[in-house]
């Protein structure tokens, strides 16, 4: 195999560790890329394993190592070409209008029903105010926490979180960045937004 390629992205602001990550990917077979948080650490675990590499993390008193390795590309079956069922939540209540207490008990509703139909979404991502359903003390973490345990993934924008001072509150979900946001709405196969 050849050399590794080495990205050293501590000290980086979102997205950064995933872009330059992704770039080396794309002239190398493995790579290592160097962060220096958690946040950063999945957020480039996330990427490259939707590339479909391997990927085995190193934790080291200077930054947290990721050694990443290219897989073979496996085909998409026809069902998979189609895309993910993406829903997003832009706002802590549901529906518009001027009672906001009315949005609350719908977004409740909403979400405690989301767990008994189906399809279920592939992924659901929550921005703006709607990062607040993601933390402690939300009305519908159970309901949530509940979806993940049957397979969704849930994506919380990192920089809402940081706008609303809750990024050490979240109980349910990844902390993510506009990269995959980005890059999970442009792959849905079909978008559900509230």
């Amino acid at each position: 195999m050849a050399k590794a390629k080495i990205v050293d992205a501590r000290g980086l602001p979102c997205p950064q560790p995933v872009l330059l990550t992704r770039d080396a990917l794309r002239e190398s077979e493995a790579v290592i890329t160097i962060v220096d948080n958690d946040t950063a650490r999945h957020n480039v675990l996330r990427m490259a394993q939707k590339e479909g590499c391997t990927v085995e993390a190193e934790e080291r008193e200077d930054g947290i190592y990721l050694h990443i390795v290219r897989g073979e590309t496996v085909p998409q079956s026809s069902a998979a070409a189609a895309g993910p069922l993406v829903l997003v939540v832009p706002s802590e209540l549901m529906g518009r209008g001027e009672h906001e207490e009315l949005g609350r008990v719908l977004i409740r509703g909403f979400f405690h029903t989301l767990g008994e139909v189906e399809p279920l979404p592939d992924t659901i991502i929550f921005f703006n105010s709607g990062v607040k359903l993601v933390v402690e003390g939300s009305p519908v973490v159970e309901d949530l926490q509940g979806l993940v345990e049957r397979g969704v993934e849930i994506l919380a924008c990192g920089t809402c979180l940081g706008y609303y001072e809750l990024k050490d509150k979240v109980a349910v979900g990844e902390v993510s960045n506009m990269y995959t946001i980005a890059e999970t709405l442009l792959r849905a196969g079909k978008i559900v937004s509230l």
